[in-house]
């Protein structure tokens, strides 16, 4: 384990420039990441460094290693170390109230961005995101991934990518008061109409329709 201020330092550097490493070469879920000599050398550390950073990697979900394979991004929305650290973080009643107002003023500003930035596969991609979602309301589901992922394409028509990088922890952050106001009695259809009056006033571009049902639509989910 490393343990000094500059090991930490070390350790620290190598997981940002593995991060550079994924964006440069466009890494997706599933693909696979240099090994640990190749990545030793590319980034003139040791590979014990190496390999305390693949495995605090590891640990947070985010690569998995195969044995025999080599070592691979994974999909970290699919492990509960968000939720757990989540858990810890919003204990504290304040912070869970700052959450939500954070979310809300991304959201407000991210739907004001789309009306004029989206382009004809984000709509595409939310009138999908709503068809499932009804399909699955009628068999008396509740579609919370649907909702997480319709506001997410919403985000990304914003086309800044910073809005969308902070956006995302937020949400999953919240994940369990989402779930929860979704399971309310009506709340999954109203929410579902709801959406649909934003993906109008988005396609529309007007920008103070689409805030304000923002707006109604993220007050009635109690987020």
């Amino acid at each position: 384990m490393l343990d000094s201020s500059e090991n930490r330092k070390v350790y620290e550097g190598i997981l940002l420039q593995i991060n550079e490493i994924v964006q440069r070469d466009n890494l997706r879920v599933g693909d696979k990441l240099p090994s640990e000599r190749e990545l030793s050398d590319q980034l003139g550390v040791g590979r014990s460094s190496v390999r305390e950073a693949l495995r605090a990697l590891e640990l947070l979900g985010l690569i998995e290693t195969r044995r025999g394979e080599g070592t691979f991004l994974k999909n970290y929305r699919h492990n509960r170390f968000i939720d757990i650290l989540g858990y810890f973080l919003l204990r504290d009643a304040k912070t869970k109230k700052d959450l939500i107002e954070m979310r809300k003023i991304l959201e407000l500003d991210a739907v004001r961005l789309a009306c004029r930035r989206a382009a004809a596969k984000h709509f595409e991609e939310m009138e999908r995101i709503l068809a499932a979602s009804w399909e699955r309301l009628a068999k008396g589901e509740i579609p919370t991934e649907e909702d997480y992922l319709f506001h997410r394409v919403i985000c990304r028509s914003s086309r800044n990518s910073v809005l969308h990088r902070i956006w995302a922890p937020l949400v999953e952050y919240s994940e369990s008061a989402r779930s929860s106001s979704l399971s309310r009695e009506g709340r999954a259809k109203t929410a579902l109409e709801e959406h649909e009056q934003i993906l109008e006033a988005i396609r529309s571009g007007d920008e103070e329709a689409a805030a304000e049902r923002m707006r109604l639509h993220l007050e009635n989910s109690k987020l």
